[in-house]
């Protein structure tokens, strides 16, 4: 038997990290040729298509009947095919508007779980933001999902423990963790030296910060730090053998916010630090016009499409992810970093905190990974000085950091989107077959006086080894 996956989710063209995860993930899914039998996606639109196959089916965001229209034709296409369908949602509060067209506040993905759960079809929902401090909607949001879909998906452990706890309170039979899949395989030492050789950049230290720009990505911070190190740490001649590239266009939805009002704010932020930096700098829109060794800080404002991302994922030697938002629990361009072997800089969002320190208690300041496979800052105005010591330990460190790229590369080889499909195809077997347990065969009891037997009250889930002292 064969699945065919109905996607709800963003989708390229428009640019946006959940798209991209979507575009991935369905890709990876086609491999599996024998458990999966077509993918298609309703794209979740703000005008930014035209769109093609996987495509079949456009929301338009800020429509109600668009949602309650695209719900039906879904349900009526599973009903119709010969394969069963697992409706998939890519869950994100920011692309879910009300009735009022007020961002965040909307329960259409909540709709859509309740119109599969009535017509018994199998639907599983990724959760890309889980917040430890929910406000009334999101948490009830959150727990409307996990009532009326077969199953909440998170790409970090950290997050099962917030929707287990007292803000949430979801059972843990309704939650699996499925790593974030990576694009990019570990290049050999070759294909890192052929990508720097195409850019021209053999005899440079390349740091990035990759993905589209936000005041929440926090290079207001590392544009300061990475000054600070050049001036501190390097004498004149080796600092034309380091830059900093920001690559990457402001987010589009930013921009249009409020008439351009936060991003004219923005702008005016980084020209502000650019100057508190004392650096020399450039802003282009191609490769071709970078001049590397006559500046410390590049921005190339342009679309990274995937050949560019994997190119600056093989060149770069640092990754630094600045990141404001401590309770990320996803982020593409982290484990593509750790994928492709490299080492991040990264401030202690929790994704990082996963994925570099394994979950553990992580002290303050600059701290290396449990496993060495990179370093955690603390965000904000410390991110500046620690960011600079991460970097000054990585330069001049040469060996020690190619022994962390290793450590990178071999948690990075677990991640391969591959991995992350099989196990979506695993988990839905696994979520079809539970149906037909919970109403398969065999009588039911009904409990009609209190034991002192019972188990539910004394089971507990097994202590932590932090616990364990």
């Amino acid at each position: 038997m064969a699945w065919n996956i109905r996607m709800v989710s963003t989708y390229p063209p428009r640019r946006c990290g959940i798209g991209t995860f979507c575009r991935d993930l369905s890709n990876a899914l086609s491999q599996f040729t024998g458990e999966i039998g077509h993918i298609r996606v309703a794209a979740i639109d703000n005008n930014h298509g035209p769109y093609n196959i996987p495509v079949d089916l456009v929301i338009d965001q800020y429509n109600p009947k668009s949602w309650g229209d695209v719900t039906r034709e879904i349900i009526n296409r599973a009903k119709e095919s010969n394969n069963p369908t697992a409706i998939v949602l890519q869950h994100e509060f920011g692309l879910d508007p009300d009735e009022d067209g007020t961002d965040g506040t909307g329960s259409n993905f909540v709709n859509i779980a309740k119109a599969c759960e009535e017509n018994n079809l199998t639907c599983l929902v990724y959760l890309h933001t889980v917040l430890e401090k929910p406000n009334d909607h999101q948490r009830q949001t959150v727990i409307d999902l996990a009532e009326h879909s077969n199953g909440l998906i998170v790409t970090t452990e950290s997050a099962i423990d917030i929707l287990e706890g007292a803000a949430y309170g979801i059972s843990h039979f309704k939650l699996k963790h499925i790593d974030h899949g990576i694009r990019m395989h570990h290049p050999t030492q070759f294909d890192r030296f052929e990508i720097k050789s195409e850019l021209g950049i053999n005899d440079i230290f390349l740091a990035t910060t990759l993905g589209l720009l936000s005041p929440g990505k926090g290079v207001q911070y590392s544009i300061r730090a990475f000054g600070r190190f050049v001036h501190e740490s390097c004498t004149p001649a080796q600092r034309e053998h380091v830059v900093y590239l920001i690559g990457g266009q402001c987010h589009p939805e930013f921009v249009k916010a409020e008439g351009g009002k936060y991003y004219r704010a923005f702008m005016d932020e980084i020209d502000t630090v650019l100057k508190e930096a004392d650096v020399k700098w450039c802003k282009v829109t191609s490769l071709e016009e970078i001049d590397w060794f006559n500046h410390d800080i590049v921005f190339l404002d342009m679309f990274l499409d995937e050949s560019n991302l994997l190119k600056f994922y093989g060149a770069t030697n640092v990754m630094i992810l600045p990141y404001l938002n401590m309770e990320q629990i996803s982020s593409g361009i982290l484990a593509d970093t750790i994928g492709s072997g490299r080492v991040a800089i990264a401030t202690k969002f929790r994704y990082a905190l996963e994925l570099i320190y394994s979950n553990k208690t992580c002290p303050p300041g600059v701290t290396i990974g449990r496993f060495a496979r990179g370093i955690l800052v603390d965000p904000e105005e410390a991110a500046v000085e620690e960011i600079a010591s991460a970097l000054d330990f990585l330069v001049f460190e040469k060996d020690k950091r190619l022994r962390m790229e290793k450590q990178a590369h071999q948690r990075g080889y677990q991640m391969r989107w591959s991995n992350s499909a099989w196990a979506l195809v695993q988990y839905i077997d696994f979520v079809s077959e539970e149906k037909e347990i919970t109403t398969g065969r065999g009588m039911k009891f009904l409990r009609e006086k209190p034991s002192p037997l019972m188990l539910n009250s004394k089971l507990r889930r097994p202590a932590s080894p932090e616990s364990i002292r």
